[in-house]
């Protein structure tokens, strides 16, 4: 329905960010790989979306890259994933490093992104090796340093990724936030976790 949006960049706070198209506010959540390339608040963006409509609500996913978004829709296939998880699974991983993962049956490298268990991770092998596109292009752009205080936004962001306070609390310290943009402090914390 909405497949993608341009404009500028009002707010920004892991996982949602709002966009200003044309005068009308866009409230989006969207993965770490996709705030990792943001632009600084104010600038013009274009976002590939995704709308997931819910008797509840709607509620638009946003994606730097046509390949996230493509793996996004691929994941919400799975039986037993949503949208949530389906976040996660990005935030933890680009879409390149997922696909490798499937490819090569590295089960372990899944289950080290928070919500996935060693059973959906091998749901995810079976129901995915033969679904996977043949190729996935990855994004060159480099991430641009977000504002405010990085620690308690990157705590704020694990949190909403499923680990729990204390041990986001924890992974953020583990790597330090000195002179690191909330985004480098996020990608530590979770390949932390991945060695």
């Amino acid at each position: 329905m909405i497949g993608f949006l341009r404009g500028k960049l009002v707010h920004k706070a892991p996982p949602w960010l709002q966009l200003d198209v044309g005068g009308v506010g866009y409230e989006i959540e969207a993965p770490m790989t996709t705030f990792y390339n943001l632009p600084v608040i104010g600038e013009e963006i274009k976002l590939h979306t995704h709308l997931v409509v819910r008797e509840d609500a709607h509620i638009l996913f946003g994606f730097h890259s046509e390949a996230d978004r493509t793996m996004f829709r691929t994941l919400i296939k799975v039986n037993g994933v949503g949208p949530k998880l389906a976040l996660t699974i990005l935030s933890g991983q680009t879409a390149d490093e997922f696909y490798r993962c499937i490819n090569n049956g590295d089960i372990q490298a899944l289950v080290k992104l928070p919500g996935v268990g060693k059973k959906t991770a091998e749901r995810l092998m079976v129901e995915l090796r033969d679904k996977m596109p043949d190729s996935i292009p990855t994004s060159s752009q480099s991430a641009v340093p977000m504002q405010a205080n990085p620690g308690q936004e990157s705590i704020s962001a694990l949190c909403s990724l499923g680990y729990k306070p204390a041990d986001a609390a924890k992974m953020v310290q583990a790597v330090g936030t000195e002179g690191k943009s909330c985004e480098d402090i996020i990608r530590q914390a979770l390949q932390g976790i991945k060695r």
